[in-house]
């Protein structure tokens, strides 16, 4: 059953926003009878069947498909469309917010409005189609230093002392760009209390880095695979 996030489910008739109604008309090609999913993003959910451009309840419930642990990933800004894929396929995973940061080897140094709904809309899309009950949240970026919590681990490729996976599940991974972090920041972390981990000999891309780690964190608390 096709799945949309809309602002509101708590009347009994729906209104179909313009780009949903969209969707469900000309591209699914949809009838009058045909049930949908229409989800809040609070964690509600609402079983509706089509009238025209909108839509009578026919039950409504609790949204399911969120993991238990409320993962963050603080991304540094990354060239190309590669941030696309962190978005995407770190909602299908499971990741709950997406923190983007600058730091001192970033090639790319700032993020456009356009840019950021974009994202934002890869978001939405993402979790429609994994049938997440929320949409993550996307931030704008910040400077690196905004991100440091003694509750994060920062994943340092150069670290072969402690394993991300020997370490109880943060609420937040720290995730460099193309170059890595500096040793400054290396050591600004370790100041803050950041925990250091690796993921062990191989080196990964940026993009490839939070998935991989994501997974590492939620499989350890039960909210994947």
């Amino acid at each position: 059953m096709n799945r949309f996030f809309v602002d509101d489910v708590s009347a009994d008739r729906i209104s179909l926003p313009p780009a949903v109604a969209h969707q469900v008309a000309r591209v699914l090609r949809l009838r009058d009878g045909d049930e949908i999913v229409l989800l809040d993003g609070s964690g509600q959910q609402a079983r509706c069947s089509l009238v025209g451009d909108a839509c009578d309840v026919v039950e409504r419930g609790a949204a399911g498909g969120e993991p238990g642990h409320r993962l963050t990933v603080c991304q540094a800004l990354i060239k190309g469309d590669r941030l696309d894929e962190v978005v995407r396929h770190g909602t299908e995973i499971g990741i709950a917010e997406f923190r983007l940061m600058l730091t001192e080897r970033c090639v790319v140094r700032d993020m456009s409005a356009r840019r950021m709904e974009r994202l934002k809309a890869i978001a939405r899309e993402a979790a429609e189609q994994s049938e997440r009950g929320r949409i993550p949240v996307v931030r704008e970026p910040v400077p690196f230093e905004e991100v440091l919590e003694s509750a994060s681990v920062l994943l340092f490729e150069r670290e072969a002392e402690v394993r991300l996976s020997q370490l109880q599940p943060p609420a937040s991974l720290i995730v460099g760009p193309e170059g890595g972090f500096g040793a400054s920041e290396v050591r600004a972390a370790r100041d803050r209390g950041v925990r250091l981990a690796g993921l062990g000999p191989r080196i990964l891309r940026s993009e490839s880095v939070a998935l991989a780690a994501a997974a590492v964190v939620l499989s350890r608390t039960g909210d994947f695979a």
